[in-house]
């Protein structure tokens, strides 16, 4: 997965930010933390700046796009983190357990390596209401072998919450939904490139070209009218929280 990211990770600073209102939620249940590991942290998004932070991230091309004041960080695995039991008051990983070569063992070094909190934000990969998979269904299955449930979650940290993050039609994180009210962005080559889904699907040339060719026509504003108003929508993007 580090070779992957070594691709596709470039241009992840300008695309995938942090948007200031996933960032709260995650924020806000960091508790009472000083510390803080991130696990799977690339360019350092949802980084808590008022917090003592170590990250960990696997590409050195992600390593390299972290911002001069970024938290330190260390190359390494979450399966593999190099910390002694406990070392952290809390961690965190921000969408990259659906990444890891092996989650659940990922997940258990959390909980050793943190005394406290662990928030994690992660996705139900079937998104059932997202319209793109109207254009591409392939996009649900992709990653639903790699997901952990709830109850795997619970195996490995312990005790969790499921708390719902839902997606601001302007979120300036460019994660697989943020564009769902903007629908052409989807027909950009560099927004493709920096969500990994695109990576994994092959080609996609004829689902573009029906997805352009009803944005011409006003077809998907037909179709799709009734999201128009909506200031956010759920995908099933939440935060697993310990208790």
């Amino acid at each position: 997965m580090s070779a992957l990211y070594d691709t596709i990770g470039v241009g992840y600073r300008r695309l995938r930010r942090t948007d200031p209102r996933i960032a709260a939620s995650i924020h806000a249940h960091l508790g009472e933390a000083h510390s803080v590991v991130n696990v799977g942290a690339g360019t350092g998004s949802y980084e808590p700046s008022d917090l003592e932070v170590t990250a960990v991230e696997p590409s050195a091309a992600m390593i390299r796009q972290r911002p001069h004041d970024a938290a330190v960080a260390v190359q390494a695995h979450a399966e593999d983190l190099p910390f002694g039991d406990g070392a952290f008051d809390a961690s965190m990983a921000i969408l990259t357990v659906h990444h890891w070569g092996d989650a659940l063992r990922g997940l258990r070094e959390m909980r050793r390596v943190t005394r406290d909190r662990i928030v994690v934000l992660t996705f139900d990969p079937l998104m059932s209401n997202f319209w793109l998979l109207d254009y591409l269904p392939s996009l649900a299955n992709l990653d639903s072998q790699h997901m952990p449930a709830m109850d795997d979650f619970e195996a490995a940290l312990g005790p969790v919450e499921r708390i719902a993050v839902p997606i601001p039609h302007d979120c300036i994180d460019g994660v697989l939904c943020a564009y769902w009210r903007r629908p052409a962005a989807y027909l950009d080559p560099d927004v493709r490139r920096s969500i990994s889904s695109f990576w994994k699907i092959g080609d996609i040339a004829e689902p573009l070209r029906r997805l352009e060719s009803d944005l011409r026509s006003g077809a998907w504003v037909r179709r799709y009218s009734r999201i128009l108003h909506r200031e956010s929508l759920d995908f099933g993007y939440h935060l697993v929280v310990t208790r």
